[in-house]
């Protein structure tokens, strides 16, 4: 996985930078680019050929690669992992991290989330401060509601529907600490974590669903009965507690897949006359 900043000097259309091989993605937002590779058999050609051709097409339409703000992680579960070898980019070497910050997440090598949730947690406990200061001025309860969706619910719930399955139960418990602390000054019952993550999954879920373009829209996939989804199998615990199988799982517990307009599986008729 390859993180790049650049700075941007002329106005140029990034549509025609897309990837050229399926086992390389190329993620673009605002001025940070990300590269992720799919290497099997320990073949890296794609992903090197991919990285320079990013290259050159930033020094074809006027930008600027900030090496020094590019980092490298990789992800290798395997037993026996060789070290990568180094990428070079505009003469400089590419440094391998253990983690890094993307769109305001830390992503860890090895796929937890504790630092993520360390982070998420010290902002959330920061801007209690303030919620207690509403309370010292004796403001409205609704008002201190209000304040604590805007400003505090939502540091919790950044992308909660990636990490939260994953998340180990003493996160968990760190986070809901926060909303309870929330609930002593407010003095109201508010939504639990777990019901912060299923509403957002169930509604994220319900996008992907109406969106038949979507590339995982086919992952939601109803039974012949059109009652419950197919489940996603899984072989390892990492896959199971990701966003799509633990969607699926939300969705047979909370209704019938005809709410979130699946189209039910057509029958057929195989006929033996012969």
């Amino acid at each position: 996985m390859l993180y790049c900043k650049h700075r941007q000097s002329k106005v140029q259309t990034a549509n025609s930078c897309t990837s050229s091989h399926q086992s390389v993605k190329l993620l673009k937002f605002a001025d940070d680019t990300t590269l992720i590779g799919l290497i099997s058999g320990g073949d890296e050609s794609a992903y090197r050929w991919e990285s320079d051709h990013l290259v050159s097409w930033c020094s074809q339409n006027n930008l600027e690669l900030n090496a020094l703000k590019t980092v490298e992680m990789v992800v290798d579960f395997r037993r026996n992992r060789a070290p990568p070898s180094p990428i070079t980019l505009c003469d400089s070497p590419v440094t391998i991290v253990d983690s890094f910050r993307f769109l305001g997440s830390i992503i860890t090598q090895d796929l937890k989330w504790e630092l993520n949730i360390s982070s998420i947690t010290k902002k959330a406990q920061q801007r209690l401060f303030f919620l207690r200061l509403l309370k010292k001025f004796n403001l409205p309860k609704t008002m201190m509601i209000h304040f604590y969706t805007a400003i505090i619910e939502s540091i919790l719930c950044s992308s909660i529907t990636v990490w939260y399955a994953a998340a180990t139960a003493k996160d968990k418990g760190r986070l809901q600490r926060v909303i309870r602390s929330a609930e002593r000054v407010i003095g109201c019952n508010l939504p639990s974590l777990q019901d912060l993550f299923a509403s957002r999954s169930l509604k994220r879920a319900k996008k992907i669903v109406a969106d038949h373009a979507h590339p995982r829209h086919k992952l939601f996939v109803p039974l012949p009965s059109g009652r419950r989804l197919r489940s996603i199998r899984t072989k390892t615990s990492r896959h199971t507690n990701s966003f799509f199988p633990s969607a699926v799982g939300l969705i047979n517990r909370a209704r019938s897949p005809t709410d979130y307009n699946i189209p039910p599986v057509t029958p057929f008729i195989l006929d033996m006359s012969l």
